[in-house]
């Protein structure tokens, strides 16, 4: 965790209201290929994350992106739900292999601390991407409220 919060709870607490925002904001990185998809799933098992696979709602074995894609052309939505930190999760979906879409919930990232968590985590998966990671209102993905910003790297409002 970095020393000096990059955004402080007090600045950006309107941004992660459920009332106001909706409860699942939707968080992209635009531009992917599989590759970087292969490059989230080493980055969750370097990290040491829990994590629990499954396609159309049924459990299986995560193996790679490439099978990730096969799964969500063929069977279904495959979807990668990582655990963060104690009642914190990262949803993830593959709707396409060029983005990356995932979920946070605003009831779980309340506090400083928790904030903290989820702007690390844009950092750590933006710089190993080398993209942005942006956040907007749940149903206004063309309008990010805060996200990872390659040029500054470091989250910012925007």
């Amino acid at each position: 965790m970095s020393a000096v919060p990059d955004l402080l709870w007090d600045d950006v607490k309107v941004l992660f209201d459920p009332e106001v925002n909706g409860a699942l904001p939707d968080v992209v990185v635009e531009g992917t290929a599989l590759e970087d998809w292969q490059v989230l799933l080493d980055l969750l098992r370097e990290q040491g994350w829990q994590y629990a696979y499954s396609v159309g709602g049924e459990p299986m074995e995560l193996t790679s992106a490439a099978d990730m894609a096969v799964a969500a052309y063929a069977d279904g939505v495959p979807e990668l739900r990582v655990c963060l930190a104690l009642d914190m999760l990262v949803i993830f979906r593959m709707y396409r292999t060029e983005s990356i879409d995932f979920d946070v919930d605003l009831r779980e990232l309340q506090g400083q601390e928790r904030l903290d968590v989820l702007v690390d985590f844009f950092c750590l998966l933006g710089r190993r991407l080398g993209k942005s990671v942006l956040m907007s209102a749940e149903g206004s993905p063309d309008h990010p409220d805060l996200g990872f910003d390659v040029d500054a790297d470091r989250v910012v409002l925007m």
